[in-house]
């Protein structure tokens, strides 16, 4: 007889990964272990993996790097990528198309993005222990021309609107209300793409690139709009990136939605010249805790260090539970480290992820359960 145990199907999944070294699989070394536990394994990829390319005059922070990062994110244990960021087209159709090969060249699936609009939005199957999980991705963050059409090669797209409305229209100058729409026919799109998913597959992992980035907290409202057509569609669990600081977590209809997993393994070095640049001071201004540190790696906001692993456990083809470990990024080294319930930075993870949540009205609950945080 087969032990329950043994059709489990252990799932992880990180958030931004970027390493810009010359030893690319030494940013993993704390966490390899972890991940390659699991029977799949998931990341955001924020980089172009090419050697070839010309920088688009859209593109804003960008590098792109030597193809064998994609070896180390296999060798990390990762095994399905989205691509589907604000970053994917930065070097052209080229190093796009080299990025998408160089990871399946490593047995990598490679999600959210393609030669067309119907690629790009096709999802990706595997089969584990007797399960069938599809994942599929989609992008909010889209500088022109990033996203996929018929005859066009880039991301899917899920585009949002932005309305401004003036509080006091006798008052010139004074703050306004911000609302987020997302646009209908890609909502529509992407609500049919996870049911036909749901078909195909007893569980459907959804990944989105989108949201607030660098703010601690806030949510755009478009977010909640279009987790909630997914989850009403069938995706079982979401996955947020993007805003390279962690936001909270909702319970919706007893699907997890993570509206930002932060980042996980992203090497950002900077020199004076791009710290006292105009488009890095306007950023900047969104988070009064970045400070560069030119003798560091990372440099990202204070928030930023904190970070989570998302642990879901998959049983005869349904999402039996759902955790997080608690996780910290080296600022001199970008390398994340897995922390233990006695480390009092574990403690500071938690507390900021329930401070986060309930700051934006979710009342998702925290149980700390050894050396993770359950929500189901």
């Amino acid at each position: 007889m087969v032990n329950s145990i043994d059709k489990e199907i252990l799932f992880y999944a990180v958030g931004d990964v970027a390493p810009f070294r010359e030893d690319p699989a030494s940013i993993f070394k704390d966490v390899t272990r972890t991940l390659n536990r699991a029977d799949i394994a998931f990341c955001q990829l924020e980089i172009n993996i090419s050697e070839r390319g010309t920088r688009l005059p859209q593109a804003r922070h960008t590098t792109r790097a030597n193809p064998k990062i994609a070896r180390a994110i296999k060798e990390a244990g990762i095994r399905v990528v989205s691509f589907a960021g604000n970053h994917c087209m930065d070097w052209g159709q080229e190093a796009f198309f080299d990025t998408i090969e160089a990871l399946k060249g490593e047995g990598i699936s490679v999600i959210g993005v393609g030669k067309n609009i119907e690629e790009a939005r096709k999802p990706v199957i595997l089969e584990s222990k007797g399960s069938r999980v599809a994942f599929l991705a989609y992008n909010t963050i889209l500088p022109m021309g990033y996203w996929a059409e018929a005859n066009r090669p880039g991301c899917a797209p899920m585009r949002a609107w932005t309305l401004y409305e003036q509080i006091e229209h006798d008052q010139p100058g004074t703050p306004c209300r911000i609302h987020t729409f997302p646009q209908r026919e890609d909502l529509e799109a992407m609500g049919e793409d996870i049911k036909k998913a749901k078909t195909q597959a007893d569980v459907v992992i959804l990944s989105m690139h989108w949201g607030i980035h660098f703010i601690p907290a806030v949510l755009a409202t478009y977010q909640r709009d279009m987790a909630h057509v997914a989850i009403d569609s069938g995706a079982d669990l979401i996955l947020g990136h993007h805003a390279h600081i962690l936001k909270g977590i909702e319970v919706y209809k007893g699907r997890v939605i993570f509206y930002s997993l932060c980042n996980f393994a992203v090497d950002l070095p900077f020199t004076k010249e791009h710290a006292e640049s105009k488009s890095f001071k306007e950023i900047q201004k969104l988070n009064p805790d970045w400070i560069p540190d030119f003798d560091c790696l990372y440099n990202f906001p204070r928030d930023s260090q904190k970070t989570i692993i998302v642990k879901c456990v998959i049983s005869n083809g349904a999402i039996k539970s759902v955790s997080f470990l608690p996780t910290y990024i080296n600022k001199k080294t970008s390398q994340p480290e897995i922390l233990t319930s006695k480390d009092e930075r574990f403690g500071e993870v938690v507390r900021y992820m329930g401070d986060t949540t309930r700051s934006q009205g979710l009342d998702t609950q925290y149980t700390v359960n050894g050396n993770e945080v359950v929500l189901l």
